[in-house]
């Protein structure tokens, strides 16, 4: 008699993982397609929020005495320089949707992009 369970398995195991590959790119593409532009940037520093910039207005914002640079242009977001070590700030990138965010924990700088009517929660 031969045993065929562990043909079976195989089969299910990618049945099984085929029906998961798909439910999590439909999740990432739902999220990516209802996800709106954003139309202000909130800058905070050391927990405090110092201001809120239009992402349709172009603009160099020295931060921290000039050791973080943002700047806004054509709609984006991003950190042109900063004088911490790691720079993920930096490599960050472009943002310009809401929810997005550019963080540079050495010099305690959040970068958020918000809808004009989004209440923002403090960072503690």
């Amino acid at each position: 008699m031969k045993n065929t369970t562990p043909k079976k398995k195989i089969v299910y195991d990618i049945i099984l993982g085929a029906a998961l590959l798909l439910i999590a790119l439909s999740v990432f593409i739902f999220v990516e397609c209802t996800r709106t532009g954003g139309e202000l940037v909130t800058v905070e520093l050391d927990g405090e929020e110092i201001g809120r910039y239009p992402l349709d207005t172009d603009i160099r914002l020295p931060l921290k005495d000039g050791k973080n640079v943002l700047v806004i242009e054509d709609g984006k977001a991003y950190m042109e320089s900063a004088d911490c070590p790691d720079k993920v700030c930096v490599r960050t990138g472009k943002i310009s949707r809401v929810g997005e965010q550019i963080v540079c924990l050495p010099n305690r700088v959040f970068i958020r992009v918000v809808g004009e009517g989004d209440e923002i929660l403090p960072i503690n």
